[in-house]
């Protein structure tokens, strides 16, 4: 037996007028721009950042490493993914964020999953990660960017609010949750 949860969802835009500028990593953090040999470290980081989070119920590929690879080399063989949008951060015991970009077929560009692994969170990482997809997306020609993001992850809510999205539309996913009262059998 299953019940259905609907998950509150905004769509998030940002007019690109104003040059966007890089922020600057806490010391020991550094880059590393986009290449095919990342990918895998790409789908590491958003396994970690995401299997324990509610975005794991929304989207179950967050939730396995599995499901995180397979759709890493989905975004990344999508004819309008954009290299310039899609960057890790590296700190000193390996890589800690993670953010993706495509473009849309109106020419936006589209953050995709940006995560930050959960014993860095709050140093800054996060917003720094929204700028450089920004930036990139800016050094393509891209005039608008937009996300989506759950409605209740007040602290995403919040960062991406600070960097001036603004909600233009509310989704709802629909997602089949097992009934409390079942008994996993077999897991």
């Amino acid at each position: 037996m299953q019940t259905v949860k609907y998950f509150k969802r905004h769509r998030m835009e940002l007019p690109l007028r104003h040059p966007v500028q890089p922020v600057e990593l806490p010391a020991d953090y550094r880059w590393l721009a986009w290449s095919d040999g990342l990918l895998a470290m790409h789908a590491e980081v958003k396994y970690l950042s995401f299997h324990q989070h509610a975005d794991a119920l929304v989207f179950p590929s967050l939730g396995t490493r599995g499901g995180c690879q397979d759709l890493m080399a989905a975004i990344r063989f999508r004819p309008n993914f954009c290299p310039q949008a899609t960057w890790l951060v590296a700190g000193p015991n390996g890589c800690v964020g993670t953010v993706q970009g495509l473009i849309d077929d109106n020419g936006y560009g589209g953050i995709q999953n940006l995560g930050v692994v959960p014993e860095c969170r709050g140093l800054g990482l996060g917003r720094a990660l929204l700028v450089q997809a920004l930036v990139g997306f800016a050094s393509v020609g891209v005039p608008r960017a937009f996300l989506e993001v759950t409605a209740n992850n007040d602290p995403a809510v919040r960062l991406y609010r600070a960097a001036g999205f603004r909600a233009y539309k509310t989704l709802y996913r629909a997602v089949q949750l097992p009934h409390p009262d079942t008994v996993a059998v077999g897991l």
